[in-house]
């Protein structure tokens, strides 16, 4: 029986994982224009994201304006490749959890990464209860972008928290991200991030995409 739920488990997790939206093989990379406002402050850069997914922000000088908008460009380069589900989660095992009334089913994980626990409602994944470089970081999905090819979160939230304790480390940051697609592929247009102190935002325009090699 244990088996039979582990084998369940695993296929539904690995069904939403890959129906996560990635750039393909052909993806040639882009640049765009950045601008990041918070508060008073606005900063205007320039990035490119190769078809390696390697990455730079240029036009702007070193400080806390190109750390944020480096920090945004690594998030969106990092979370479009596609790795296969074994490459990832090979080394883990997978067991159902508790049901919600939304629909949305508990996958707990063990392994590798015991400890760890996810929630896939609609082919999605909604939540992430990971453990990543000693923290623990909670994102639950609240709306996401179908784009016929894989889904894109639109809404969510993320928390940080220690993993002994449970005891949440700075604020709650709620999230927006609007993509276009542009020659093809999705490509983020904006992405407005909040917390109780502060809200930033990040908006990509004149994206180009790269000509292909």
């Amino acid at each position: 029986m244990t088996t039979t739920v582990q084998t369940d488990a695993r296929a539904l997790f690995q069904a939403a994982y890959e129906n996560r939206y990635t750039w393909d093989e052909n993806f040639p990379g882009y640049t765009a224009d950045v601008t990041y406002r918070q508060g008073d402050k606005t900063y205007h850069a320039k990035c490119r994201i190769n078809a390696d997914f390697t990455f730079d922000v240029t036009d702007i000088e070193e400080g806390e304006g190109k750390k944020a908008i480096h920090g945004q460009v690594w998030e969106i380069a990092v979370h479009r490749v596609r790795r296969a589900f074994e490459e990832t989660h090979g080394k883990n095992t997978f067991t159902l959890g508790a049901t919600d009334p939304d629909g949305g089913v508990e996958i707990l994980v063990g392994g590798k990464s015991e400890g760890d626990r996810y929630k896939v409602r609609n082919n999605e994944v909604s939540l992430v209860h990971r453990h990543i470089h000693g923290v623990v970081v909670t994102i639950n999905t609240f709306s996401s972008h179908d784009t016929g090819n894989g889904y894109l979160s639109h809404r969510y939230d993320s928390i940080y928290s220690d993993p002994k304790t449970g005891a949440v480390k700075g604020a709650r940051s709620e999230f927006e991200d609007l993509y276009e697609q542009i020659g093809g592929y999705y490509i983020l247009t904006s992405r407005t991030i909040t917390t109780e102190q502060h809200k930033s935002e990040f908006l990509f325009t004149n994206v180009q995409l790269l000509e292909r090699v």
